[in-house]
């Protein structure tokens, strides 16, 4: 009785509670870690290994941070890759015009624009984000390919600072502390959640709904502009690509926001979000560290998005993207 009394004082326990999604991703994380670790103890896992690995997550929960603001409205943006790209490259031409500025401006300006002119088109045709989205996807990478004139745009290395720690760590961890802020202590995360959960009750509220939509769309622009920064500072260059080619660039930051929705019920969705990067990034170089070809990671990365996406619906009930 003594041992059932405790279990039950435990899961009561708020502290407990609040944290009890983020012990779930650590106890993931170490999981996958030991399996791989197993399977080749030589090539996989060495603490230098780890640290590497953590760097490449940070990367991709900036761009999931930026996601889960219209994700968990029901919104969706499939041209957060060519966001991505055409960011990088105007972040690789204007830091040799401007150093450092240009560096950090241009592609948050870039960013936040694309954001901007997503949601504004959306909002005004009415027609779903998806659509809306994959459309502007083309002319946003059209747009990066005549800027880039068919050159691999190349960051010189004295800009290079926030390709490797501690600089990129900051830049991220500012990134974390400004969403879980925008979440937790403004309207804008108030607002989120409220047209999320229902946007016809958040009408009645009196929520200029289509203007907090605007402003997602503009937070995942700026995220991204940001996730640029550390993109083209950790590959060094930044090439165009055309024929739907920066979708690939999606899916990773979409995983990770997944984590978020679905723990967001303990408190900490940011967090989960960092960590759940961090158990992909894990389960993609465990692949790479066994020798499994491409197609084998490919499979995987589908697999693990549609289960995080089916756990993800039942959490979010009633949610539809639009």
């Amino acid at each position: 009785m003594k041992m059932k009394e405790k279990l039950l004082n435990l899961k009561n326990n708020k502290l407990f509670s609040r944290y009890k999604g983020i012990l779930i991703l650590l106890v993931l994380a170490v999981f996958f870690w030991g399996v791989f670790k197993i399977l080749t103890p030589q090539n996989f896992g060495s603490w230098e290994n780890l640290f590497s690995y953590m760097q490449t997550s940070l990367m991709y929960s900036v761009g999931a941070c930026g996601f889960y603001f219209i994700i968990i409205m029901g919104l969706f943006d499939f041209s957060l890759g060519a966001n991505i790209v055409l960011s990088g490259i105007l972040a690789c031409i204007f830091s040799y015009q401007f150093g450092y500025f240009g560096l950090i401006i241009a592609p948050i300006i870039c960013g936040t624009l694309i954001g901007l002119i997503n949601g504004f088109l959306y909002t005004r045709l009415k027609i779903p984000s998806i659509i809306v989205t994959i459309g502007l996807l083309l002319i946003y990478e059209s747009l990066g390919s005549v800027i880039a004139g068919g050159k691999v745009q190349i960051l010189d290395k004295q800009y290079q600072i926030f390709g490797s720690s501690p600089a990129n760590i900051l830049l991220a961890f500012f990134v974390f502390f400004l969403a879980s802020v925008l979440l937790k202590y403004t309207k804008i995360g108030t607002y989120t959640y409220a047209i999320g959960s229902n946007e016809f009750i958040a009408k009645s509220m009196g929520i200029n709904v289509n203007k907090y939509k605007i402003i997602a769309f503009m937070l995942l622009g700026f995220f991204a502009g940001v996730m640029s920064i550390l993109a083209v500072s950790y590959g060094t260059s930044m090439a165009a690509a055309t024929g739907m080619a920066t979708m690939s660039r999606n899916f990773t930051p979409i995983m990770g926001c997944f984590f978020g929705v679905a723990f967001k019920k303990y408190g900490s969705p940011i967090l989960a979000i960092v960590i759940g990067e961090f158990i992909i990034t894990i389960i993609f170089n465990g692949f790479v560290a066994i020798g499994a070809p491409t197609t084998i990671q490919n499979v995987v990365t589908g697999a693990a998005l549609l289960i995080i996406v089916a756990l993800t619906a039942r959490t979010v009930k009633g949610v539809i993207v639009k």
